[in-house]
């Protein structure tokens, strides 16, 4: 692969409107995953080492319970009814995740098994999952958009690096 086409890779997932929920916080959230998940395919595909690609799977799997733990709460603090079905889906992916993690401490490689897995978990799970609570979450009185930049957006933009 020449430098010319490294540096043109086309992103593993690219974010489309089809994966907004139609709320901005969750959007944000849900576009610094995708931007991790690209990172970490570049990060195999360039070859930028060991380290660097368990540290990036590291950010993505930290980030992935931060988002999810919002989500959750989110559900709880307004009455979400499908919340312990959406809670389990999110438990599986961390307990996948945690697996693939010491698999990597343990020798194995980050592979692109690894890399499809999650692009197909997370483009399936806000398509899907994510999109029955939006409405739900619209109606309870959920902003689409941010008022003002706050505290959190700030919060977000450090963590996602």
């Amino acid at each position: 692969m020449t430098n010319e086409s490294k540096s043109h890779m086309e992103p593993l997932v690219q974010w489309h409107e089809g994966l907004s929920v139609g709320i901005q916080e969750i959007d944000e959230q849900h576009k610094v995953l995708v931007n991790l998940l690209n990172e970490l395919h570049v990060a195999i595909h360039q070859h930028h080492g060991r380290a660097a690609s368990i540290a990036t799977l590291e950010r993505l799997a930290d980030y992935t319970k931060i988002h999810f733990t919002v989500e959750e709460s989110l559900m709880r603090i307004l009455g979400y009814p499908d919340y312990e079905n959406h809670k389990q889906h999110h438990e599986v992916l961390i307990s996948d995740l945690e697996s693939f993690q010491q698999r990597v401490a343990a020798g194995d490689a980050i592979t692109f098994e690894l890399l499809h897995f999650l692009r197909n978990w997370l483009t399936h799970h806000i398509q899907e999952g994510d999109q029955r609570y939006s409405s739900f979450f619209l109606q309870r009185g959920a902003q689409p958009k941010w008022q003002k930049k706050n505290w959190l957006d700030r919060f977000w933009s450090e963590i996602a690096g």
